[in-house]
């Protein structure tokens, strides 16, 4: 029979020598599924997935009771993701989004709605509070901000309100509120 510390003399080392074989039967897994990469040069950027803005605009502005607008934005701006909801509280209304990816790589998001400015601003950044205003293109924008979050950024547009947020710098929601802004309703037929 073998002769065995006790329990009690079993230290640091033990631990490590028993972790050893475990953690290399994982990473022989990780590899062989596939699920692990290595990169010399660090991380790279994925490629952006593509939606068609267009199209989903174009739909809501056909199957939704307010204007929605499409903004035209630089070239080297892609749409990544869309999608609708609903707020469901007093006030509030349908939403159409589109997120955007920026020629910098930072994700920019477009919200447009029914819903009351105080309503939709709540339901998107809850905790956000108006700290000033903006004139962009002729649009007066109420600037949403919380220390440590990203701003977000309303407008009235009579029937409609738009929210903006995301990751951008100052240049990526003016270039995204004067876009907005110019942009004509698109036809509801």
């Amino acid at each position: 029979m073998p002769n065995k510390k006790p329990r009690i003399m079993n230290d640091y080392r033990d631990l490590v020598w028993s972790l050893i074989p475990l953690v290399l039967i994982a990473v022989v897994f990780a590899g062989l599924t596939s699920q692990c990469s290595f990169s010399a040069g660090g991380p790279t950027q994925g490629t952006v997935p593509s939606f068609d803005a267009p199209a989903a605009l174009r739909s809501d502005a056909q199957n939704l009771s307010f204007p929605i607008r499409e903004p035209e934005l630089p070239p080297n701006w892609q749409a990544n993701s869309g999608s609708r909801d609903t707020i469901t509280q007093r006030g509030g209304g349908t939403v159409s989004t589109i997120g955007y990816v920026t020629g910098a790589g930072t994700y920019m998001e477009l919200d447009q709605s029914d819903a009351k400015e105080e309503v939709l601003a709540g339901h998107i950044v809850a905790g956000r509070y108006p700290a000033g205003t903006r004139e962009i293109a002729g649009q007066k924008w109420v600037v949403y901000e919380e220390p440590g979050a990203e701003p977000a950024w309303v407008a009235d547009f009579g029937d409609s309100r738009v929210l903006i947020r995301g990751a951008g710098n100052a240049e990526a929601f003016e270039t995204l509120a004067a876009a907005v802004g110019t942009a004509r309703p698109l036809p509801a037929t």
